[in-house]
């Protein structure tokens, strides 16, 4: 059940599905056990909800914008982020893991 976030040499692929135009920005848990469920209160249009999931896990998990990028799935609802702050991969995965067991 722990394929949705994997190490790599770049750093960490986490996989997410979000749901836009949602009341909050929230975590839902996992998504059919192969994503972590992102709620977000921006609309999927002109890139505001990549930029709203960007914004939400920087402050969330504590790791710079710059850091966190949209690896696949632009445009659509099913993401793979790559983490590439390297200090905070493990820990990351560890939190990920531990929450959505």
């Amino acid at each position: 059940m722990d394929n949705f976030v994997n190490t790599t040499d770049k750093g960490l692929c986490v996989c997410v599905r979000v749901t836009p135009n949602a009341k909050n920005n929230a975590f839902g848990g996992l998504w059919n056990g192969q994503a972590v469920r992102v709620f977000l209160n921006a609309p999927a249009v002109d890139g505001k909800a990549n930029k709203a999931l960007v914004d939400f896990l920087s402050d969330v998990w504590h790791i710079k914008k710059k850091d966190i990028e949209i690896a696949s799935g632009q445009t659509a609802r099913n993401k793979v982020l790559l983490i590439t702050d390297q200090e905070k991969c493990e820990w990351l995965k560890q939190r990920l893991l531990t929450e959505n067991k």
